[in-house]
């Protein structure tokens, strides 16, 4: 990771100083806790959800599935069980559709890890309400890949603009092009970018 914030800085010195003052990347420096699917249905609850409150959420349904979430303890829980643990109706159709899949074997859930980002990609974007944020999530924190540029994600692009001082927001197609000089490590970058709005 030293030698990959290295480049980083070597492409762009304004990653200096927030390199500088936190600790390395921990994206892909050491392996899931959580299987696939946990991680999945972890960051389909996250969406536009504060990480507190997307935290409880989360428990509750750990606790509903009998302290394992698995795709059959899940598709055991019907709507009403999920709506109790607080999660939104669209997220219940979502998390329904995701188990059925890993249960038939629409997604290779348990094989993601395996497979390139494209085939990740279109294997769960072909599910009702997985998106390319939610995608890019677990591809980066889950499957540990280096070369992910989540310029959907808010904070990323917040953070963009307060290393560079930008003083108009950047969109995020004119961020994807920012990103290319940062092959193949861009994930590294999008997690300095959010180190970046975090207070000192």
């Amino acid at each position: 990771m030293k030698l990959i914030v290295a480049e980083i800085v070597d492409a762009d010195k304004r990653f200096q100083p927030i390199i500088d003052s936190h600790p390395l990347c921990t994206i892909g420096r050491s392996p899931a806790s959580v299987s696939h699917f946990e991680s999945l249905v972890e960051s389909v609850i996250s969406q536009q959800l504060a990480v507190k409150a997307a935290d409880t959420i989360h428990g509750r349904l750990v606790a509903l599935a009998g302290g394992k979430m698995t795709p059959k303890r899940v598709s055991a829980l019907n709507a009403t069980d999920l709506r109790s643990a607080g999660v939104s109706g669209a997220k219940v159709k979502t998390i329904q559709g995701l188990s059925n899949a890993a249960l038939t074997g629409e997604v290779s859930i348990d094989e993601l890890h395996l497979l390139e980002d494209e085939v990740v990609a279109k294997q769960l974007t072909s599910l009702w309400g997985i998106g390319p944020w939610t995608v890019d999530m677990f591809m980066m924190f889950q499957l540990g890949r280096l070369d992910i540029w989540p310029t959907g994600d808010l904070g990323v692009r917040r953070g963009w603009e307060k290393i560079h001082a930008l003083k108009e927001q950047i969109e995020p197609k004119k961020l994807e092009l920012r990103g290319n000089k940062f092959r193949p490590h861009r994930s590294v970058v999008a997690w300095y970018c959010w180190r970046a709005l975090e207070k000192k």
